[in-house]
């Protein structure tokens, strides 16, 4: 998975290594601009999937699909490692967890506060908004086009073409309403209140 071909948008001052871990669940074209610029100011990018030991209302993709998610996104992006990362429910073991799995890093991208907590005396922390320009930035998450999905409507306009193609081909889209469907659109009531 992991190349040293450059691609040619990278910037001439690149860093050797970059981190992150996110759940990519599914993948979205809020996450293209990162992953972009993940890879344009890096020689390696190590990408985390979080959650990658649970399949449930947050994490309704497989590790498995996952991958083949984030493969697609990157296939013109040779300079990528992908990392399973579980859930530890244990703060300073995920903490540990991390270094080992990542090693020595240039900077560690998150936007989570209890990430950034864990890890601000192991890695230099850069917020993902900071790699990607104001005018390529998309206000999209996981949780509206998961909440587009659960409706069976315009889910496929927040994702890649071919994050769309990939999840209709395997009919994920009428698995997530089939089994968290209800979920979803119950916690959107609720946070609406």
């Amino acid at each position: 998975m992991s190349a040293s071909r450059s691609h040619p948008n990278q910037s001439p001052d690149r860093l050797s290594r970059l981190g992150m871990v996110a759940r990519w669940r599914p993948v979205h074209l809020g996450h293209l601009p990162v992953l972009r610029a993940l890879s344009d100011q890096a020689e390696t990018v190590w990408l985390g999937i979080g959650s990658a030991n649970r399949y449930n209302l947050r994490n309704p993709f497989t590790l498995e699909e996952t991958l083949a998610m984030l493969r697609l996104v990157l296939a013109d992006r040779p300079n990528y490692t992908l990392i399973p990362v579980p859930d530890l429910d244990d703060g300073p073991r995920w903490r540990a967890m991390i270094r080992d799995l990542f090693g020595p890093l240039d900077g560690f991208v998150s936007d989570n506060p209890y990430v950034a907590t864990l890890l601000r005396d192991d890695y230099r922390l850069v917020r993902p908004v900071d790699l990607v320009p104001p005018a390529e930035r998309v206000p999209i998450d996981g949780t509206l086009v998961r909440r587009h999905m659960a409706r069976g409507d315009g889910w496929r306009e927040l994702v890649p073409p071919e994050i769309a193609a990939y999840i209709m081909e395997h009919r994920l889209d009428e698995r997530f309403r089939r089994e968290f469907g209800l979920q979803t659109l119950a916690l959107e009531t609720i946070i609406r209140r």
